[in-house]
């Protein structure tokens, strides 16, 4: 009697402290995952929603989107995010963090603040700031003048090369941050196996590639895994910076969707096609990641 009242009291405890984060994560999270699906589905084009006649089209709005040739220009700018990201900012990060968890360097911290700060300044702010840099009469252009005389600035202005300065910026501005999770879980490496290591005669790389790589594996996935969330939800920098201009040419996926959504005519159901694909290509791309690591990554 008395182990099915604790068993009774172990199962309410249980409801009492799970309910609220899953009605949380239904509120916030599935639930308008699960609407803009079936929005996307609809012919829906403004007004009052609840109580409006929804005729379903199927999967009409999606065809559209992939026959636009403005969705494939933002993925393909997403494409090189996620480029940027996953071999760019990781491995930069990681090389930082080593640098200074084995004390290669100088002013360890100083070159730590250095490094983190963008991540900590407001990404509208730096978005404004670069993009005056980068400008036709910013600074880089005279840098740039004083060693090729009359060189003229036409970055923002030539529709293959205005994504180069946003690749440049995104690389900057997040290497700090996965400096300061390498570096974290770097601390967590028992110094007893380095040095045991180093005292049987393994080299730096030998130290790196056996023992350190290895343990960091699942800290290598959960990084992928930020920096593919993170270059499919890109918005802010590139608004501030180019607005997708010039021609759209440095679009991405969410400016795509919020042009479709609040500029110009509003067509809410290709919007809601295009976070629909952004969420299953996300989820595809997390997939890979975590099947690539559990076949060829070490364990912690």
């Amino acid at each position: 009697m008395k182990r099915k009242m604790l068993g009774a009291e172990e199962k309410r405890a249980y409801w009492l402290l799970v309910l609220p984060g899953v009605l949380i994560y239904w509120a916030v999270v599935a639930f308008p995952t699960i609407f803009s699906l079936v929005l996307s589905l609809t012919n829906y084009n403004g007004g009052p929603l609840f109580g409006a006649k929804l005729d379903f089209v199927g999967f009409t709005h999606y065809a559209r989107m992939f026959k636009d040739q403005y969705f494939w220009i933002s993925l393909k700018n997403n494409i090189y995010i996620m480029l940027i990201s996953l071999f760019g900012q990781i491995p930069l990060g990681f090389l930082f963090a080593y640098v200074i968890h084995r004390r290669l360097v100088k002013q360890r911290d100083f070159f730590q603040t250095m490094i983190y700060l963008p991540s900590v300044i407001s990404t509208i702010v730096i978005g404004i700031l670069w993009q005056s840099f980068f400008s036709p009469y910013g600074p880089f252009t005279e840098l740039m003048q004083k060693f090729i005389p009359n060189w003229e600035n036409e970055l923002f202005y030539d529709p293959k090369k205005a994504i180069l300065p946003v690749l440049f910026v995104i690389l900057w501005m997040y290497t700090g941050t996965y400096l300061i999770i390498f570096l974290a879980n770097l601390q967590k490496i028992d110094p007893a196996l380095i040095e045991a290591a180093r005292i049987d005669g393994a080299s730096e790389w030998q130290v790196l590639t056996r023992i350190i790589l290895p343990c960091l594996s699942g800290v290598i996935l959960t990084t992928a895994i930020l920096a593919i969330s993170g270059s499919l939800k890109s918005f802010d920098l590139v608004f501030a910076m180019t607005a997708g201009n010039p021609a759209r040419r440095t679009s991405v996926l969410s400016l795509y969707m919020y042009d479709n959504a609040f500029r110009g005519a509003p067509n809410y159901p290709r919007a809601n096609a295009i976070s629909v694909f952004m969420v299953v290509l996300s989820l595809i791309l997390i997939w890979i990641v975590r099947l690539t690591e559990s076949r060829f990554g070490g364990r912690e």
